[in-house]
């Protein structure tokens, strides 16, 4: 496992991950969200979603340690601008009879990703 990786094989840790990369929203923003960091505007309407999901789904990643504030601007009326970005470049796992196993890596090798 390189330093940029991180490997779960507690079923209780490994399968709320998976559980909401398999939400197709969550799965979309995940992946337009590694290259580059976006906005919650940006996010919803590349994913036709209303902006109070939207907010909805970037709260529930954060809480799951999938998705990090980058930075945060201001814009020409002095309001903030929050972008976000993935903090998982991939994810992979492999479903066994008695246990999961996930290995992430992670998008940033400065970042530390937490999972709660």
């Amino acid at each position: 496992m390189t330093m940029n990786a991180l490997t779960f094989n507690n079923h209780d840790v490994a399968m709320p991950l998976l559980q909401e990369l398999v939400d197709g929203v969550s799965h979309r923003i995940i992946m337009s969200t590694i290259d580059a960091a976006k906005t919650a505007a940006q996010l919803s309407l590349e994913n036709s979603l209303p902006l109070s999901s939207t907010y909805k789904k970037i709260k529930k990643l954060q809480e799951a340690g999938m998705l990090s504030v980058e930075r945060i601007e201001l814009d020409g009326k002095g309001r903030k601008v929050v972008y976000y970005r993935s903090r998982i470049k991939s994810m992979k796992f492999n479903l066994s009879r008695d246990q999961v196993l996930l290995h992430i890596e992670k998008n940033d090798s400065r970042a530390s990703l937490s999972v709660k």
